[in-house]
């Protein structure tokens, strides 16, 4: 369950120092969010927790809903808005990139930097939304993981056997799981002193609630 709002004062230090971040690698929104939650964090001295989950799970197993792409009206609009918004914020959008992949691939490979090397799981996490977004490789494809693990210098060799074995593919359910004991359904979502906030639109709330120590 979520906790109640934290009414704490701005100036006082917060009691978790860390902004929680829900992403999928299959939505271009969790993309803009991850290109900006890092400065934002920053800023006020927070950490980001890099939580890759699984929208199949939240959207499609738990919730039983049409994948937005593939419904009427909204589909046509919302790759139009994804377009849009990619040039909003200043980010090249491949038109090769694929929709609608399997993500699990690289989610498993942010969790093992998580346990890992966890200051490289952001920069792992932003390499490879880059690469499938921006420059249209398939991260569904576990080579091209490796290859974007060893772009970045992290031990591709480890990476590959961690990723083959049980322990991160346990780890990585048990996160999946956890995402929706806290109600997250949505990619982006970002969990900050207990309290929920869903969408790359909700930045400017988000920041306003760190700004004021909520409200």
């Amino acid at each position: 369950m979520i906790a109640e709002m934290n009414n704490s004062p701005a100036n006082e230090a917060p009691t978790d120092p860390t902004i929680e971040f829900f992403f999928d690698f299959i939505s271009p929104f969790g993309w803009f969010a991850a290109e900006q939650i890092g400065a934002l964090a920053n800023r006020f001295d927070r950490q980001v927790n890099w939580r890759p989950f699984l929208l199949r799970v939240t959207v499609g197993a738990i919730m039983k809903a049409t994948p937005p792409l593939e419904l009427p009206l909204k589909g046509p609009y919302l790759l139009h808005d994804i377009k849009r918004s990619a040039r909003y914020y200043g980010l090249s959008f491949s038109e090769s990139a694929r929709f609608g992949f399997n993500s699990v691939s690289a989610a498993r490979a942010v969790r093992w930097a998580r346990s890992s090397s966890p200051r490289h799981a952001g920069d792992l996490a932003l390499a490879l939304y880059r690469a499938h977004w921006s420059s249209g490789r398939d991260i569904s494809d576990m080579e091209i993981v490796l290859n974007v693990i060893d772009d970045i210098g992290l031990p591709r060799d480890d990476a590959a056997r961690a990723l083959a074995g049980p322990k991160i593919k346990d780890a990585f359910r048990k996160d999946v799981e956890s995402a929706v004991e806290l109600g997250v359904f949505g990619s982006p979502t970002f969990v900050v002193d207990g309290e929920l906030f869903w969408g790359v639109d909700r930045l400017p709330m988000l920041e306003t609630w760190l700004e004021k120590g909520g409200w």
